[in-house]
């Protein structure tokens, strides 16, 4: 949103587009945690034989983890950048 249509808001119009942001941040935290928790699921445990993880699946549970909040921090800092870049005047 540009900062001018930001400063012509109503105070009740601010809140309401702050409570909108927040939801949606809400919303995206929670798919991301299903999303690894899913990927990660799927691909590590083998068998339902047991009510604890062997130590095999959890190392590939924690490797998983690991490698997909890496990736998910690198990619979130790439598009800071590329967002940096698109708010400089040439």
């Amino acid at each position: 949103m540009d900062p001018s249509m930001l400063a012509s808001l109503s105070d009740e119009d601010k809140a309401a587009m702050d409570k909108m942001l927040e939801t949606v941040q809400m919303r995206d935290s929670l798919r991301l945690y299903n999303t690894l928790v899913e990927r990660c699921f799927n691909n590590c445990v083998d068998s339902f034989r047991r009510k604890t993880l062997d130590k095999t699946e959890e190392t590939c549970v924690k490797r998983c983890v690991e490698k997909f909040l890496k990736h998910t921090g690198r990619v979130s800092l790439r598009f800071q950048e590329i967002n940096g870049g698109l708010a400089t005047p040439d």
